[in-house]
């Protein structure tokens, strides 16, 4: 073959093999450029894990309106049942739930309910917000009981005990007196509404107000505060020495006990309150991190920030050069096979 009829095949595979190498190079940007974005999309789409622990008296149901505007808000909702059997074993419970969520936790408590989430997030890295819902929030060393003698209500003269034996244990159980379940615990409720309550409701062990709470998560996890101004069963005054104590973002409204029944609405914005502050601090972690290696990230919540952005741009410049770099070694060698 002559090398005049040389050089033509020559050209053509020096144009085929630069093709191919532009291939390469878009292959390549586009395999830089897929990998950040899926990781920033499944951070930042996530939503923390509600979790709703009612108090004496009540069951899971009395979360209902809460939960049907907080799930209408794409967030995932878990109300368990309490089993109002004393602080220590309760809060234990609530804290062998907890661990089963995967993802960062906002948890709220209903009057009794608060004392056990206090103890129940105690040393749980994944509880980011806590909601304080006409509650108890004890201190280290106090009680339900202790609380109440400080801050008296209505509530003291509003129960019955009833002694009780379950698996070779035996106990006072706690009930509110039918009589006084609307005016003391649901007056701002209709008198159908308050004696549905009184029928169905569930007992308290005295030992679920007399066990001294041995840890306060308020101390180190941010809460929220609802204080009913018409609250009868824990005294406003007490919810608010609390608030305030614990350093709460508090609210105030013109509410009986069960706000989470007479107002829905008013619970589930403070709960969203909670949530959206949740995020917004995950986000700045996750973005702090990407600059201070010291601060940890947050697994499942925050938004694409500058970090993310360095990354992708970071690789389309990597992988330009890398391109632009087998493109010149080809045509290299082609001069080379012709000469």
């Amino acid at each position: 073959m002559s090398s005049a009829s040389a050089v033509p095949g020559i050209r053509r595979r020096t144009r085929h093999l630069g093709v191919e190498a532009a291939g390469c190079a878009v292959a390549a940007l586009c395999v830089v450029t897929a990998a950040p974005a899926v990781a920033d999309g499944g951070r930042g789409g996530a939503k923390p894990t509600i979790v709703l622990v009612h108090g004496a008296f009540a069951d899971g149901s009395s979360w209902n309106g809460v939960i049907e505007r907080l799930e209408r808000k794409g967030y995932t909702v878990m109300a368990p049942a309490n089993p109002l059997r004393g602080l220590y074993s309760d809060s234990a419970y609530i804290a062998s739930v907890l661990k089963t969520v995967k993802g960062p936790v906002v948890l709220a408590g209903h009057s009794y309910g608060g004392a056990v989430i206090s103890t129940a997030a105690a040393g749980n890295p994944q509880v980011k917000s806590l909601v304080y819902v006409s509650a108890l929030m004890p201190d280290v060393g106090e009680s339900g009981m202790s609380l109440s003698a400080r801050f008296p209500s209505a509530l003291g003269t509003a129960t019955t005990s009833v002694p009780y034996r379950a698996g070779g244990v035996s106990g006072t159980d706690l009930y509110l007196k039918r009589d006084k379940v609307h005016p003391v615990f649901a007056a701002c409720l209709s008198a159908g509404e308050a004696n549905l309550l009184a029928v169905t409701q569930r007992p308290a062990a005295t030992t679920a107000f007399s066990e001294k709470a041995k840890a306060a998560a308020w101390k180190d996890i941010p809460s929220w505060a609802l204080v009913g101004r018409q609250d009868m069963t824990i005294n406003p005054e007490q919810e608010r020495f609390e608030a305030k104590r614990a350093h709460s973002h508090t609210v105030e409204i013109d509410t009986c006990h069960v706000s989470l029944v007479a107002r829905p609405d008013a619970v589930a914005d403070l709960i969203l309150q909670a949530a959206t502050a949740t995020a917004t601090t995950a986000a700045t972690a996750t973005n702090t991190a990407a600059t201070d290696p010291a601060h940890p990230t947050l697994a499942t919540t925050g938004t694409p920030g500058r970090g993310a952005q360095a990354i992708t741009l970071g690789g389309i410049a990597g992988a330009s050069v890398a391109a632009g770099y087998t493109v010149v070694l080809l045509g290299r060698r082609l001069r080379h096979r012709t000469h």
